[in-house]
């Protein structure tokens, strides 16, 4: 009854969040995979309620739903790396690439699933070594790197967020949410299966941690009048104008110009928000405040770049320097080679460096 009654709070909780979210932020990308990954974790939750373990009083029967479940419950792993590469990276959008590789593994659990069942829609044979492989490790190790690279995604870059508050919560969904799928996923798809002695402890174990996990969320944002994460993560502290400055910000302001934009430190390879901090000799932290309070960057190489890329469109577009090599302009701003320059640049620009020095000489003549 402990666990049953675990299981629907869960559920519930889990709900609540996903529809909340979904509520105040729909327009968001983030918010709808974050819907999408809710409708996964219930799927999860509702399935364990069918196991062989569970009381036969309490025991749900999902009947032709089987197949809607396992679906959900195999997608939680690439929607969790998709959300945080989309809200971590600050991505506007998502990679086909990533996308493809997500469809590509549910189309192969979905086959897998009714291998067992030979009527079914879409039914294969798995009589094949070749079609045992693709059925069987291909998608287990496919989510298990899924996993890795939300985890990946979510600490990489870390200490170049400004954001304070998003800073705190990539380590809660890197210890919490991250860490709690990739054992998920390590421990039903090799250690253990459905018919050893340890499953129903697992089901068990981690029922109550996700009940437990999602109510005191849902709890702590109760006094709030909206329950919307990505107005939490992806919060920019709010712009402080000149005008409204102390002199201790304006003062900070005017050392970090001489420093950052007369000198053009940014112009050095390597160049960290802890490099910066030394040459200004302020404390790391009001540094990082101030680029964010006063100049609005929530990443510090976002900041990084715009003054980069700046600076080689004026070298592009610069008549004389024309016999320049596009490499020599990427290491003279500040990048270590060509690649990150060109991805950075068509990131900025819509056009690689050669289509913006050939279009801008074209108008200077």
């Amino acid at each position: 009854m402990l666990l049953f009654s675990a299981q629907i709070i869960a559920i519930m909780s889990v709900l609540l969040l996903a529809i909340g979210n979904l509520k105040t932020q729909g327009t968001e990308t983030s918010s709808r995979l974050f819907f999408l990954m809710a409708i996964g974790i219930v799927c999860y939750l509702i399935r364990n309620m069918s196991m062989s373990h569970i009381d036969p009083a309490l025991r749900l029967n999902t009947g032709a739903w089987g197949a809607v479940l396992n679906l959900g419950i195999n997608s939680i792993p690439g929607l969790f790396m998709i959300y945080c590469y989309y809200v971590f990276q600050d991505s506007k959008h998502t990679p086909r690439l990533l996308t493809g590789l997500l469809l590509l593994q549910l189309v192969l659990e979905h086959l897998n699933y009714r291998s067992y069942r030979p009527s079914a829609f879409l039914s294969v044979e798995a009589d094949s070594s070749l079609s045992q492989f693709l059925l069987g490790p291909v998608p287990d190790f496919m989510q298990l790197i899924f996993a890795a690279f939300a985890v990946y995604w979510t600490a990489r870059g870390w200490s170049n967020d400004l954001v304070e508050t998003r800073r705190f919560l990539r380590w809660v969904i890197v210890s919490v949410q991250g860490v709690l799928i990739l054992a998920i996923v390590f421990l039903e798809n090799y250690l253990l299966s459905s018919a050893s002695a340890g499953y129903a402890q697992m089901q068990a174990a981690i029922t109550y941690v996700v009940a437990t996990v999602t109510f005191l969320m849902l709890a702590s944002l109760l006094h709030i009048d909206y329950v919307g994460f990505d107005k939490v993560i992806r919060k920019v502290t709010p712009f402080v104008p000149p005008e409204q400055a102390d002199d201790g910000l304006l003062a900070d302001v005017k050392r970090f110009r001489k420093v950052f934009e007369e000198d053009r430190v940014y112009h050095e390879h390597g160049l960290t928000i802890a490099n910066l901090a030394a040459k200004l000799d302020l404390p790391e932290y009001r540094l990082r405040a101030l680029i964010n309070k006063h100049l609005g960057y929530r990443n510090f190489n976002a900041l990084l770049h715009e003054y980069r890329i700046k600076d080689a469109c004026s070298m592009l577009a610069n008549p004389q320097q024309r016999h320049l090599p596009v490499l020599t302009i990427a290491l003279t701003v500040g990048y270590q080679s060509i690649t990150p320059f060109n991805i950075a640049f068509r990131q900025a620009k819509g056009l690689t460096p050669t289509e913006f020095r050939k279009q801008a000489l074209q108008e200077n003549a």
